[in-house]
């Protein structure tokens, strides 16, 4: 199994102006080859919605390519490189020559991702542009770590033509592990470094679990109130909202530095400080990530069922509503904003990542599932109760019981994952109830919601 590891790295002043001009060459040299592309490209096209009034053909360029921009280093080296709008000298032959063809790569994947999709098809945007804050990371081949000092609070890591830079040994790195590839990059807070490990002693992950009632867990994602998560053992795990603490903060310090002149000196004050509070802010939500995943995991389950969201579809804007006049009506973008804050913040995606990367580590497996109709149907009755999201509670005279809303739906999704919520259609605009396996799981489901008095917490942190 491959491992990325990263470490803070403490290098002296001199190896920080080094690093300093690594990246500003390297950010340089992304430019130019990404800019020699779309010149071509430009040239090149033919629109077919218009026509030009003077037909011109210009001279056929060759097309650049990976391997042509590639054989431009040996020329570039030749001599200093003047930048054009400010007159700045840069030495190509200070950088290593990998670190150098990994940015042909990287313009490569960014061009033809924008041009053909990726290998599921998906095509991205058009390529950006990198300036200071964009372009933050160079990739070293050749790496070396060396042993640790006394106690191990520090680590050595041998950079090419710069050698030995200390780095803050927090985690062990695992026995036999081997190194592949180091990543140096510049955040807010200084210098880090992604170690990428193959770990022989770790093997790939192979799924051979069959779901059963026992071994697997239902989630819904929540997002009310204080609530991140239900689980169809009726537990309800906390939120952070991380970034809803602190954007008023975050507010006084971007509104400071809008009032400043670009480029004065109390204006990149302030940016930093605004960099520093972000990086909290994402810090905190990586970290209850984490946590959150790792309490799940001490449930002992196997099997891990989540709604599969389309987190790009939930956090878009309304549609404009626009009366016979042209003037725009309601669209209740509005409450609808402060929604889209609350799925950004709450990170979900990131989440299900990590729950999927450590529950492979652990021997087990997280399972996407449609969440269609699971936040309304009752999970021991055929019966759609919480037909609006204002209804977070239903009380059941037949059973004398109090069901949330929350945890049927995470119920429902452990049963959609294990085959045997039923099959529902619509008619006449209506849900109906087709075909019912509902009795086979009614009586775990009952002993679930009977056991509840209020839902409880797992311990996180």
């Amino acid at each position: 199994m491959i491992d990325n590891y990263q470490y803070r790295l403490r290098p002296t002043t001199e190896q920080k102006l080094v690093l300093n001009d690594w990246l500003r060459i390297c950010r340089y040299w992304y430019n130019r080859q990404l800019g020699e592309r779309f010149d071509w490209w430009e040239s090149h096209r033919s629109y077919t919605d218009r026509c030009p009034l003077v037909c011109y053909l210009p001279e056929p360029k060759d097309k650049p390519e990976f391997y042509e921009q590639k054989k431009q280093l040996p020329i570039i080296k030749q001599d200093l490189i003047s930048v054009g709008w400010s007159g700045e000298l840069l030495d190509f032959n200070s950088d290593p020559s990998q670190t150098l063809q990994e940015v042909c790569k990287r313009v490569k994947l960014a061009f033809t991702r924008f041009i053909s999709g990726d290998k599921n098809g998906k095509r991205s945007g058009k390529p950006r542009f990198k300036n200071t804050a964009r372009f933050r990371s160079m990739v070293f081949e050749g790496v070396k770590l060396h042993s640790c000092s006394v106690g191990g609070k520090w680590l050595y890591v041998s950079l090419p033509k710069i050698g030995r830079v200390n780095v803050r040994h927090h985690r062990p790195i695992p026995n036999g592990a081997i190194l592949k590839q180091a990543q140096v990059i510049k955040k807010a807070d200084g210098w880090y470094i992604n170690l990428r490990l193959q770990d022989n002693s770790v093997p790939d992950f192979t799924p051979d679990i069959t779901p059963t009632w026992d071994n697997s867990l239902g989630m819904d994602a929540v997002l009310h109130e204080d609530d991140y998560l239900a689980t169809s053992e009726g537990v309800k795990l906390p939120s952070l909202k991380s970034f809803r603490k602190s954007q008023h903060k975050l507010a006084k310090i971007s509104k400071r530095k809008s009032t400043k002149k670009k480029g004065s000196k109390a204006r990149r004050k302030l940016a930093k400080r605004e960099a520093r509070l972000h990086q909290q802010i994402a810090r905190a939500r990586l970290d209850h990530a984490y946590n959150t995943a790792q309490a799940l995991l001490d449930t002992g389950k196997k099997v891990f069922f989540h709604e599969k969201l389309n987190l790009a579809r939930l956090s878009r804007r309304n549609k404009v509503k626009q009366d016979e006049t042209g003037k725009y009506l309601p669209n209740g973008q509005s409450a609808k904003s402060g929604l889209n804050k609350s799925w950004t913040d709450a990170a979900f995606g990131q989440f299900f990542n990590i729950l999927k990367y450590k529950a492979e580590k652990a021997g087990a497996l997280v399972i996407p599932v449609n969440p269609q109709y699971t936040s309304q149907l009752l999970p021991y009755k055929d019966e759609f109760v919480f037909t609006d999201c204002s209804i977070r509670e239903y009380w059941d005279e037949e059973y004398q019981l109090l069901v949330d809303r929350d945890i049927s739906a995470g119920i429902n999704t452990k049963r959609v994952g294990l085959d045997v919520f039923p099959t529902i259609k619509r008619r006449k605009g209506n849900p109906v109830v087709v075909a019912s396996t509902t009795n086979s799981t009614s009586k775990q489901v009952l002993s679930i919601l009977r056991d509840l008095e209020k839902p409880t917490l797992y311990p996180i942190g």
